[in-house]
């Protein structure tokens, strides 16, 4: 388990995480997420003892980083794939990491052939693309075996095959009862992957929730529904006060958006009213949308408006 009261890290003026509490729990997949700046890296450094907290405590089942005995058999971590002496061999890496906590050396092919990279172990890491850095980086991290795993943007330089290959592994991992915390910013993936989310916002807890209680609470109630008696459905819809929006005209002829109600209350609506019904579903935002509503405010690097910077040259 991993478990933050009030950590907070001021680099000079400036603070990168402020008071931040949260608990990540064992069996399941805890997605970490926040805008570019949010101090995502900084809290994970903080909890693996890389960074010092100005105030507040990370702990890992119980006691700070430092205080733990041989650390890589209690936790592992891939924060920066490339953070491995070009000149050594993916074997040879590993090995240097198992000596240092007294991980037999049957290990190091154990977990090479676990991440598919038994077949380049000799050949040196300077040479490997991303994602097979990666790949060494996830093998280090689980090298002794540990019960928690940290996890900083995953699927970098991973190919299709590969980022399904790594979701289904954590996902694996966590159903072993580990707990695994992931940090991404490819958010349609991790609503895929994580079943828990902690957001962040310039340092500070935004949401603490399930995936579905997070799109939920971030996102409109909407129904879509189409009709024959579209213009009447609307007229009853607007007199008891629900905002209605075109959905657009499809293969499937016109639709309509209803905000704050559910397909329940439509459907006997248009039941009470003998209108016939061709379409009528509840509408769930992406994560991606629920995402940028709660964070928008959040964000520290802001882009120009494509339309307003490039609009006189178009």
């Amino acid at each position: 388990m991993i478990e933050l009261r009030g950590l907070t890290k001021h680099f000079g003026a400036t603070a990168a995480v402020e008071d931040l509490s949260f608990t990540v729990q064992p069996g399941h997949v805890t997605g970490f997420l926040g805008p570019n700046g949010a101090g995502k890296s900084t809290t994970m450094r903080m909890i693996l003892g890389l960074d010092r907290p100005t105030s507040g405590v990370a702990l890992v089942n119980g006691k700070p980083y430092a205080e733990l005995t041989n650390p890589l058999r209690q936790v592992g971590a891939l924060l920066d794939a490339r953070w491995v002496h070009p000149n050594r061999s993916a074997r040879a890496h590993l090995q240097w990491m198992a000596a240092s906590n007294g991980i037999p050396k049957s290990r190091v092919d154990e977990v090479l052939r676990l991440v598919g990279l038994s077949e380049v172990a000799g050949k040196q890491a300077g040479g490997f693309s991303l994602g097979m850095s990666q790949r060494l980086g996830l093998a280090g991290a689980l090298l002794g075996d540990p019960q928690v795993l940290l996890f900083d943007e995953p699927v970098n330089g991973l190919d299709p095959e590969g980022i399904v290959w790594i979701r289904k592994f954590m996902q694996r991992l966590a159903a072993e009862g580990r707990t695994v915390l992931v940090s991404s910013h490819l958010l349609s993936e991790m609503a895929q992957t994580a079943e828990h989310l902690v957001v962040i916002g310039r340092g500070r807890l935004i949401s603490d929730s399930t995936v579905g209680e997070f799109i939920e609470r971030s996102s409109e109630s909407t129904v879509r529904v189409r009709s024959p008696q579209l213009d009447l459905l609307r007229s009853l819809l607007t007199s008891r006060g629900l905002t209605v929006r075109e959905d657009g005209i499809g293969e499937d002829g016109p639709a309509l958006s209803v905000l704050g109600t559910t397909s329940d209350d439509v459907g006997r609506l248009a039941g009470e009213n003998a209108i016939t019904l061709y379409e009528l579903a509840p509408q769930r935002a992406s994560l991606e949308e629920a995402f940028m509503k709660l964070t928008g405010g959040d964000v520290q690097y802001h882009g120009e408006d494509f339309q307003e910077v490039m609009g006189g040259a178009l």
